[in-house]
């Protein structure tokens, strides 16, 4: 790819972000995320593979048909209210059509079925962009709608996405599809506690981001793709293996790590709310994710040498992998221990 076309489809994505957040109409905020979803397409489909193919075509379909539920929705509304205001989204029908539509856009349960394969037919690289930076329009949207949403059906998904985000991961080998699902554990407390407390879910959503980023730039410096690969990323760094092992402690949410501090807080708001059996529903969840983040964990820390080996292998890391590594250790070291900078 060309340095005009990457700088091209680069802004157009980034713009096409920005105006859907920005914007206060239906319309401009459905031209954004068209905008976005046709210049990323090329980005996906950039290894010339087969998978690559499918996941292209995967996801331009399920974005597709997301966008024309939010015409659909934004359009039904518009006729009953005469207005195309985001803010004044009144009618229950289009409500209910918009958040299914904005569901399928992130990739949250029940209209998850797309994610997990598309991650596993792209880059690492591409995969880091749509489990963080496509997440954000669709996320800003439903917060911009979330009182006008009922919280039943948010309670109903937000569940469903944490169970199906814990249960799907279990048995995976592949740690990209480790990752979409548990994207869609994150995005289930997210839309959950949006209900409640929007605030709350953006500040999830945000410490999800920071925390998974520095996850896949490792994954990709170490050129990790399996859990088997994962036993042989000492021989690439062992600092680098270290950091790895303490993120996915923390995305997992384990105390004392910055991933604890969301989910605290939203079962606080939940027993708040009177609504108990939920808080348990949603700690078992996080139970059973768990289970595959510490499996990861093992497999990095605890069957492996701590030492580096002289000898030349697939896994090394080039130097100028060696010094990005270098400086992005400290900043995952510092992500995962923000517990003192709890609001609360």
């Amino acid at each position: 790819m060309t340095p005009p076309a990457i700088t091209i489809i680069t802004l157009s994505i980034i713009m096409g972000t920005i105006t859907t957040m920005s914007s206060s109409n239906w319309l401009m905020a459905w031209v954004g995320l068209e905008l976005n979803m046709l210049a990323i397409l090329p980005v996906i489909s950039k290894p010339k593979t087969t998978r690559a193919s499918e996941a292209t075509t995967k996801y331009f379909l399920t974005q597709a048909i997301a966008s024309a539920m939010m015409l659909l929705a934004s359009t039904t509304n518009a006729w009953q209210t005469g207005n195309w205001d985001i803010l004044e989204l009144k009618n229950k029908f289009s409500t209910t059509i918009m958040t299914l539509a904005l569901t399928m856009k992130m990739g949250a349960a029940p209209i998850h079925f797309w994610l997990p394969e598309v991650l596993q037919g792209t880059t690492l690289q591409t995969a880091l962009l749509i489990t963080t930076w496509q997440k954000l329009a669709p996320i800003t949207l439903m917060y911009m709608i979330s009182n006008n949403i009922q919280p039943a059906i948010l309670v109903s998904i937000g569940t469903l996405s944490m169970i199906i985000g814990g249960l799907g991961g279990v048995n995976q080998t592949q740690l990209r599809k480790t990752m979409a699902y548990s994207s869609i554990n994150n995005l289930g407390w997210t839309i959950m506690i949006m209900a409640f407390s929007p605030n709350m879910a953006i500040m999830n959503i945000s410490i999800y981001i920071i925390t998974t980023t520095p996850i896949f730039l490792m994954m990709m410096n170490t050129a990790t793709k399996t859990l088997q690969n994962l036993s042989t990323t000492w021989t690439t760094s062992t600092t680098t293996t270290l950091s790895l092992a303490l993120l996915m402690l923390s995305i997992s949410g384990l105390p004392p790590f910055t991933g604890f501090m969301p989910k605290m807080l939203i079962l606080n708001e939940l027993v708040t709310q009177k609504l108990t059996t939920l808080a348990i529903l949603a700690i078992m969840t996080s139970l059973i994710s768990l289970l595959f983040y510490l499996r990861i964990t093992y497999l990095i820390m605890m069957l492996t040498s701590p030492t580096t080996t002289p000898s030349l292998t697939k896994w090394r890391a080039q130097n100028q992998k060696s010094q990005l590594m270098t400086m992005m250790t400290p900043t995952a070291l510092f992500i995962t221990h923000l517990i003192p900078a709890i609001p609360y």
